[in-house]
């Protein structure tokens, strides 16, 4: 499988890597830069897939930007893998001021007040995840389910993080697609040049040695002895 590890890391060393990958996130970003820029199509597609990626990035949908950035992708017929791999813009590094961002303009979009607390934030995020897994289990037993902590996750974050995160959305991937289209065209023309220098040289040298070889190529009649008067 490709740009699969040959090593398996444990669940502990996955968490870790998340929020602080080794090298730090610099050298994960130069890695990715360079994955995506080497990727065996046109510039224009590739662009193309890396606005899915950023874009979807800025939707609350956690844990689903693979597979929103790849059906984006599709849809605007970008390069798959580029999109997948562009969702590296949102990282626990700018999560944060992503969601500052989108959850704060979609309440102003909205008419609705914006919380700052990273405590209510947090409390919210959890009373959601607690009432899906109540809910859950409810369904096997005979207690009612319980949808507040939903509903509150909904209109307060949710809803809001939604609206607010299109046009930030927009912005930044319309931006990084224009500066990653001309990056792209100029790498993907050296590129091709410096495949096309080494393939003269190898042709080149192929004809010097076939000239100043002192034994005749291969295929040529043997020379005739001389014969007796």
């Amino acid at each position: 499988m490709v740009f699969r590890r040959r090593d398996k890391r444990p669940l502990m060393r996955v968490v870790a890597d998340f929020f602080w990958p080794r090298g730090g996130w610099g050298r994960a970003f130069h890695y990715v830069k360079h994955r995506i820029r080497r990727l065996p199509d046109a510039p224009d597609r590739i662009a193309r897939g890396i606005w899915a990626g950023v874009f979807a990035s800025f939707t609350p949908f956690f844990g689903f930007h693979f597979i929103i950035a790849g059906l984006i992708g599709w849809i605007m017929r970008g390069n798959i893998l580029a999109a997948l791999m562009s969702t590296f813009f949102g990282n626990p590094v700018t999560f944060v001021l992503i969601a500052t961002v989108s959850m704060r303009l979609g309440h102003w979009l909205l008419g609705t007040h914006f919380e700052e607390q990273d405590a209510s934030l947090g409390e919210k995020f959890k009373e959601a995840a607690g009432d899906l897994w109540f809910n859950f289990t409810s369904l096997f037993t005979n207690r009612a389910p319980d949808w507040h902590g939903l509903a509150v996750f909904y209109d307060e974050v949710f809803l809001p993080y939604l609206v607010g995160g299109l046009v930030p959305g927009v912005i930044c991937a319309t931006t990084v697609y224009l500066i990653a289209l001309p990056l792209i065209n100029v790498y993907q023309k050296r590129r091709r040049a410096k495949i096309k220098e080494k393939f003269e040289a190898i042709r080149q040298r192929a004809q010097y040695e076939a000239v100043n070889s002192p034994h005749p190529p291969s295929g040529s009649p043997p020379p005739q002895a001389g014969t007796a008067d």
